[in-house]
């Protein structure tokens, strides 16, 4: 089964119906719990969770889900997964919380380990970028649809650099210090730093602290097919349901290829 422009425009509506709900909440006085791992959860998160996953059994009744609010599947069993669902009903938590709009709805398919297809909808910002298994990324926003291309850097430019608006590390000012060449810096919230380098606005992103598989396989595709690339600091490509915990190491999204450079040790 290929991630046909049929069924990526099915996911692309569940997408769009999980942002309604999440901005349902988002206008409102809502409570917020903890979570085992003392991450928050609100109801926000579960509504787009069932909504997405429901959605996807649906469509698609012979690929497994592995959503964020149902991640308590043994990896004995994840690991036989040739194809299957991975979902993040809302990426970016606590840009939810400190209302800054930029957070995402994450729905990808992995196929043999990789990222395969996916959508990334900003529904607070109305920004929706889907990535087919075939074909060019593209944006869908007010101003209508737009392929998505990386942009090549320009040296006569500062390189730049984006990151975490609610993870900050020393690490990150560690690297940055060792650039050894000019560069700007912006915060951004979720999955969207991705995105901005996919649709040619930032040249980089670097992230030293923790992340989730399900955090980062969507925008991965989408960031794949505009030309760009998702690496851990080997340069080895972020890998899904492989022999690994569910946590990605570090790792480095670039956009033009000649960056890569910078993302070695």
């Amino acid at each position: 089964m290929t991630t046909d422009a049929k069924l990526l425009a099915d996911v692309v509506t569940l997408a769009r119906q999980a942002g309604d709900a999440i901005l349902g909440v988002y206008g409102q006085q809502f409570e917020v719990t903890n979570k085992a791992d003392h991450s928050p959860l609100t109801l926000a998160d579960t509504k787009s969770h069932d909504i997405i996953v429901q959605g996807l059994q649906a469509l698609t009744p012979q690929l497994p889900v592995l959503s964020e609010e149902a991640s308590d599947i043994p990896y004995s069993e994840r690991s036989q997964w040739q194809r299957y669902w991975l979902v993040d009903p809302l990426d970016g938590t606590k840009e939810f919380l400190n209302r800054t709009d930029e957070f995402t709805v994450n729905i990808a398919v992995v196929s043999q380990g990789r990222p395969s297809a996916g959508v990334v909808f900003a529904p607070a910002l109305d920004e929706l970028f889907a990535a087919p298994t075939a074909g060019a990324a593209r944006k869908y926003a007010a101003d209508g649809p737009v392929d998505l291309r990386i942009a090549q850097y320009d040296r006569t430019r500062p390189l730049r650099v984006i990151g975490s608006r609610s993870h900050a590390s020393p690490a990150m000012q560690e690297w940055l210090d060792t650039l050894g060449i000019p560069y700007t810096f912006v915060a951004a919230g979720s999955s969207l730093k991705f995105c901005r380098i996919a649709e040619g606005r930032a040249d980089v992103y670097p992230r030293f602290g923790h992340t989730s598989q399900w955090d980062t396989a969507a925008a991965q595709a989408v960031l794949e097919r505009a030309g760009g690339s998702v690496s851990d600091f080997s340069g080895t490509p972020l890998c899904y349901g492989c022999d690994r915990p569910i946590l990605n190491p570090f790792f480095a999204a670039i956009g033009d290829p000649c960056l890569a450079r910078f993302i070695r040790k």
